[in-house]
């Protein structure tokens, strides 16, 4: 049975992909074994194992982005890291590793390279992170991006892979369902609203700040604030604005929803312009500006719209939001747009490239 180790943590936009690729390995060959490697500081820890599968936590080693005293403890950080990886991927028997980039990966490929075990890159965003950079250097046969145009040696593009409820989502047909799960009125105009896994602040505040006159406007909120994050806000009007810290149910958040304002980590832009659903995009402000080129191919469509983060407050949202929300025709325009500028159906194009790479070496 192939055995196939799977690094990746820290955010979403690594473990997410990690887990739905897993998915799809199984759906593809039940006896496979997977291990996931990650480190303590992620969200791993938590969604890993509540999707199923072993986890193996190694130390983390954080690589300055510039020359600071932090440099210096880099190299025996590192090797204490490549050994717990080694460690790892021997007892698992691994026939490849697969690394989705994140503090585990660059000690997980250097293992496997020294292993001679083969790697698959998998590099979730537009621009490339430092672990994948690394590692495309050296990995020359199986270097996989989720957009077209990302600058990795080579390259090929095959999407990111996300979950089966979101890429096969029929929003439409869940709508009545999905309302009533949030205790939303079935046909009120509805916004959703979430900053990723750990929410947003600026996001939070624009959107909050403006909840009276969106109520006002007969509009209705889905709010995910983030798991750390308070917000009360006032109900002034006829529908209700539902705060939430963290939803569990995507799928349904987005069969919910007419409109969602959003960042555009490679997660969010693949799941929202998969379903079709219309997107005010507010990328994160910090990186590399691989938020804004993330949503850029759904933005030169027309299936979303890219604001600033400076740009993002409560007037913004007053002077704005109600109007598109209203106008049905331009949510359709926006919807239709959006949906197949992004390939859903990665999972099981990188599952199936991951299984031909452990036939080839065996």
């Amino acid at each position: 049975m192939p055995s196939i180790v799977l690094a990746g943590g820290g955010s979403a936009g690594h473990t997410s992909p990690l887990i739905a690729t897993a998915d799809a390995l199984r759906r593809i060959d039940p006896t496979v074994e997977i291990l996931a490697l990650g480190t303590e500081r992620g969200l791993e820890t938590r969604v890993v194992p509540e999707a199923g599968y072993r986890l193996e936590l190694i130390p983390p080693v954080p690589l300055p982005r510039r020359p600071t005293p932090a440099l210096l403890a880099v190299p025996g950080k590192m090797l204490a890291s490549v050994s717990a990886a080694r460690r790892a991927l021997d007892e698992a028997k691994a026939d490849v590793l697969v690394g989705f980039g994140g503090y585990v990966s660059t000690p997980a490929y250097v293992a496997a390279w020294r292993r001679k075990t083969p790697i698959v890159v998998h590099e979730g965003n537009a621009v490339p992170g430092i672990a994948n950079k690394f590692a495309a250097r050296y990995c020359t046969q199986y270097v996989k991006t989720s957009f077209p145009g990302t600058e990795l040696p080579h390259a090929e593009y095959v999407g990111l892979p996300i979950r089966r409820a979101i890429s096969t989502l029929d929003r439409a047909a869940l709508r009545a369902e999905a309302r009533q799960f949030f205790g939303l009125d079935p046909d009120a105009p509805t916004l959703f609203v979430t900053g990723g896994s750990q929410g947003a602040r600026q996001i939070n505040e624009a959107v909050s700040g403006a909840a009276a006159d969106l109520q006002a406007a007969g509009i209705q909120v889905l709010h995910a604030i983030g798991p750390k994050n308070s917000l009360e806000v006032p109900q002034t009007g006829r529908y209700p604005y539902v705060v939430l810290n963290y939803v569990d149910r995507m799928d349904l958040a987005y069969a919910a929803a007419d409109l969602v304002v959003c960042r555009s980590g490679a997660n969010t832009v693949t799941e929202v312009s998969g379903v079709g659903l219309p997107a005010i995009y507010v990328p994160l402000p910090i990186g590399n500006g691989e938020q804004r080129l993330n949503a850029k191919p759904v933005v030169d469509v027309g299936g979303g719209v890219l604001i600033d983060n400076a740009e993002m407050t409560a007037d913004w949202i007053r002077a704005n939001v109600p109007q598109l929300l209203h106008d049905r025709e331009r949510l359709t325009t926006m919807s239709t747009a959006a949906t197949g500028v992004i390939r859903t159906d990665a999972d099981e194009r990188l599952a199936r490239i991951i299984l031909d790479v452990v036939r080839s070496a065996s």
